[in-house]
């Protein structure tokens, strides 16, 4: 088969990594995850890439979101269907599975999860949009560059209420993978925690679910299929996402 790919370039490294080892074909395209800040910008930005995709020219499109910020609410299958990991968000894919996720989740309260894709996305200079409020988390633009713009006293509230989030972690935790343990991005989750005063730990990273939405075939427990002319919509329920009527 040949697939398009349009994915978070969060998961950049861990889809190379899948799809190197796919009997299948791709061609790859990642997009900011600024998008995570404004789902509204995101979800349009994302539906401009479906669209643009040439008909007839592939068997699907693998879209890398999980629910994320209901970043995929709405979105529709033209005239190639979308292929969907059922994710409430990227974590699900780095563990591999959402009943892993769920079972960690349970387990380990009060964790914030890092990757080297995570810790790497700043650097690509992906458009970034305006936050809106609410959405993502940490810090979007240093505390200098907030005085300049809205001066002191102003500057240190919306500081404090950028990080008011943390209050909710104790715990950080990367996600490894044998590609990213050269990588200096470890150590930089190690100093966040400390900084923050969190416990740190490591989790092995399982590329399951990945490898499998890049093998194929589709099993409905963990991917949804949309054909043309539908759309996705959140469930809230176990499956997290399914198909709403077409327009």
């Amino acid at each position: 088969m040949f697939l398009k790919v349009i994915a978070c370039e969060v998961a950049f490294r861990e889809i190379c990594a899948c799809a190197a080892r796919s009997p299948n074909q791709f061609d790859l395209e990642f997009l900011s995850q600024g998008y995570h800040d404004n789902p509204e910008v995101g979800i349009h930005r994302i539906q401009e890439r479906i669209d643009a995709v040439e008909e007839g020219r592939f068997d699907g499109i693998l879209l890398g979101y999980g629910l994320c910020n209901n970043m995929l609410k709405g979105l529709e299958a033209r005239h190639t269907p979308l292929i969907i990991p059922r994710a409430h968000d990227c974590i699900t894919f780095f563990l591999g599975s959402k009943e892993r996720y769920q079972e960690y989740f349970l387990e380990h309260s009060g964790t914030y999860y890092y990757t080297a894709g995570w810790l790497e996305h700043r650097q690509r200079g992906g458009e970034r949009p305006d936050r809106k409020q609410g959405a993502g988390l940490g810090k979007q633009r240093n505390y200098e560059e907030m005085v300049a713009e809205y001066g002191e006293e102003n500057a240190k509230y919306l500081m404090e209420v950028m990080e008011g989030w943390t209050a909710h972690y104790s715990r950080g935790v990367f996600i490894d993978f044998p590609f990213t343990r050269d990588l200096p991005a470890k150590e930089e989750a190690r100093q966040i925690c400390t900084e923050r005063n969190w416990e740190y730990a490591e989790v092995e990273g399982d590329l399951s679910l990945i490898q499998a939405w890049f093998d194929g075939p589709w099993p409905e427990e963990a991917f949804l299929v949309a054909k043309p002319g539908e759309r996705i919509a959140p469930s809230y329920g176990e499956d997290i996402i399914q198909i709403a009527w077409p327009r």
